[in-house]
């Protein structure tokens, strides 16, 4: 039986030569009401605090997330990878880079919100360590509410 090995997977720092193929992920991954579209994506990655990380796979661009540090906090701004990229762990590689990156920032807590609707966001969120600390009504476009999760440090 033959394997078949895909490139590995590298992530980058994205800037905003980037903000078009930003824009064509974040179309892939989000419903028409949700899309960030290149003006929005552009205007946020130079702001102070925000990085992101764009994962390709060999060339091919596989998704991505945007993170914010300010003062000891994190946030996820958002996060997504293509259709054509799922279920290979890549959205787990892009946490765990978040990660690290938030406490090189010197974060020692990292929130998020995931819509209730979305439960394998809300596993591999889990999968992470972070618990719900809140909840957002009626947060998303659609009416859906959204869970404020967070995870600590030791601090």
């Amino acid at each position: 039986m033959s394997q078949t090995f895909l490139p590995a997977v590298r992530i980058i720092e994205a800037g905003q030569a980037h903000g078009a193929v930003l824009a064509a992920l974040h179309a892939q991954s989000f419903s028409a009401a949700d899309v960030w579209d290149e003006a929005a994506l552009t205007q946020l990655l130079p702001m102070a605090g925000v990085v992101t990380g764009l994962a390709l796979q060999g060339e091919e661009p596989a998704g991505f997330l945007m993170l914010r540090c300010v003062a000891d906090e994190a946030e996820i701004l958002t996060v997504c990878v293509a259709q054509a990229f799922r279920q290979r762990g890549i959205a787990r590689q892009l946490l765990a880079w978040s990660l690290m990156e938030a406490q090189e920032r010197d974060a020692d807590h990292m929130f998020l919100e995931v819509s209730v609707r979305n439960k394998v966001a809300q596993a591999l969120y889990a999968g992470a360590g972070f618990v719900q600390a809140g909840k957002r009504r009626a947060y998303y476009p659609d009416g859906s509410d959204a869970l404020v999760l967070m995870r600590s440090w030791d601090v």
